[in-house]
């Protein structure tokens, strides 16, 4: 493949491809499969490499999860078709200690976790992108739906082109250090279906493999069985309370509800919907109460990774757009910085079922560029 009028590569090195070599993070699923293809096409010296996070034999019986075992085969599968290698690495208990504990400590907490973005900050691309270096790689890419671009200053994080497909929520604790060494191939493909064209134009076997949905540790989205089995004794029972202080019903665990959890309170019968809006984990209840309880403008936010030409402390105010929740369309906010790592976000207009545990994450107003995020702390 050429290189462009800058002499560089697709991948923006200045040598051809098959004097760079990219370690590709492989799942097993399409769109990580078509990167590892697409790239192997081109020329480049591709190393496909694949994650088992979690015990062998039960990622065996579990399909349409990331990093089953069906999926390492799949990968593998892959990997011989376009004839490159293809490594397994054994990151059980890493992704024991970084994700999975912290995931049912939040939960016995009250909070509403996200361990996508756990496993790709403290896994993927922290463990897997030092791998890829030990592997002599000049990159590390990933079937990521996300954007980067070059600015003025440096790389910077960009949404997706196809809005649908879009997962800037859950990469928004990429560092600039790993933002120079990533590469996503995908993030400027206008849908999902360019990338099941390209499957099927290389013929790879997973070119019909449906997407996964569920967290790829947690059967059927059943996060409360997961938790008991880790955590023997938390599904201990407690009482439904109003906010008003009435007690409506008893429960058989806290992990069983979130916040603005509507259906399965088990206290039908009552003139008001009611929703959850906290959960007192200290004395095992959880209170409910009329929907707009569940407002709230003001969003305290920590451990933020700022993605910003220049320091977020460097004004008391940016305007900003803000998600907080991966399934909503980014707000109009205000970021006010308390320190490097903290900062409260007053949103324009309100927002229901702000939870503790998930993520706050900053976009452009009107643009693609991502400012980074952080983790909202504290419930309402």
């Amino acid at each position: 493949m050429a290189l462009d009028t800058h002499g560089l590569n697709s991948l923006g090195f200045a040598k051809p491809p098959a004097e760079t070599r990219v370690v590709v993070a492989m799942s097993g699923g399409v769109d990580s499969s078509v990167v590892a293809a697409l790239l192997a096409d081109e020329g480049y010296d591709v190393v496909g490499v694949t994650l088992q996070l979690y015990d062998h034999g039960a990622a065996l019986a579990k399909k349409g999860a990331c990093c089953a075992g069906i999926d390492i085969h799949d990968a593998r599968r892959v990997a011989e078709e376009r004839g490159f290698p293809h490594y397994v690495l054994d990151y059980e208990n890493i992704f024991r200690d970084a994700v999975i504990d912290e995931f049912a400590d939040s939960y016995l907490a009250g909070a509403t976790p996200v361990p996508c973005i756990r496993c790709n900050e403290r896994v993927k691309f922290k463990d897997l992108l030092e791998t890829a270096r030990d592997l002599e790689a000049d990159c590390m890419a990933t079937g990521h739906y996300i954007q980067r671009k070059e600015g003025a200053l440096g790389p910077e994080l960009h949404c997706a082109a196809d809005a649908g497909r879009d997962q800037s929520y859950f990469l928004f604790s990429t560092t600039p250090e790993q933002l120079d060494y990533l590469r996503f191939p995908l993030g400027h493909l206008p849908s999902k279906n360019e990338t099941r064209a390209l499957a099927a134009q290389y013929g790879l076997s997973v070119a019909d493999k449906p997407d996964s949905q569920d967290i790829c540790f947690v059967p059927n989205g059943d996060y409360a069985s997961v938790i008991e089995k880790l955590r023997p004794g938390a599904a201990d029972p407690g009482e439904i309370v109003h906010a008003d202080g009435r007690v409506l019903g008893t429960h058989s665990g806290v992990i069983h509800y979130t916040i603005g959890q509507r259906r399965g309170l088990g206290i039908g019968g009552l003139a008001e919907p009611l929703y959850v809006v906290r959960l007192d984990v200290e004395n095992r209840r959880v209170i409910v109460g009329p929907k707009e309880m569940l407002a709230t403008r003001t969003v305290p936010v920590r451990e933020i990774n700022w993605l910003g030409d220049a320091p977020m402390t460097s004004q008391p105010e940016w305007n900003l757009s803000v998600k907080v929740r991966s399934t909503r369309p980014p707000r109009e906010a205000v970021l006010r910085p308390l320190s490097d790592t903290t900062a409260e976000v007053e949103l324009f207009d309100a927002e229901e079922g702000v939870s503790p545990g998930q993520a706050c994450v900053f976009y452009e107003t009107g643009g693609s560029r991502v400012f980074g995020g952080g983790w909202i702390w504290r419930g309402y």
